[in-house]
């Protein structure tokens, strides 16, 4: 097994273990380039994420997992959402801006 599909499982068991931890059901889970975006979720559980974030920090996986993952219970970043990541991720604006120097945004 190549190095890249060593980090691709270890990236989606992760975003498995997030899932379980907020009863999210995925019902399919891609991880492939993606231009503009850091991940991307719909109504239906299906999961797209950048392949470049398997180059990043697993601390801002959980980031990109949690936002995405957040979106199946509020669909926008008010102060549910905002709340919500706060209390799984403690204090996530630094993880946020980390990632917005990369490049991409987030949903």
């Amino acid at each position: 097994m190549s190095p890249e599909e060593v980090q691709k499982r270890a990236f989606k068991a992760r975003v498995h273990h997030w899932a379980d931890k907020l009863d999210v059901k995925v019902t399919w889970l891609g991880v492939r380039p993606m231009r503009n975006k850091w991940a991307s979720c719909s109504t239906h559980g299906h999961l797209n994420f950048n392949a470049e974030l398997l180059d990043l920090e697993q601390h801002l996986w959980d980031y990109v997992i949690v936002h995405e993952l957040l979106h199946f219970f509020v669909p926008n970043h008010g102060q549910l959402w905002k709340s919500l990541m706060r209390a799984h991720l403690g204090s996530y604006e630094a993880m946020e801006e980390a990632l917005a120097r990369q490049g991409k945004r987030t949903s």
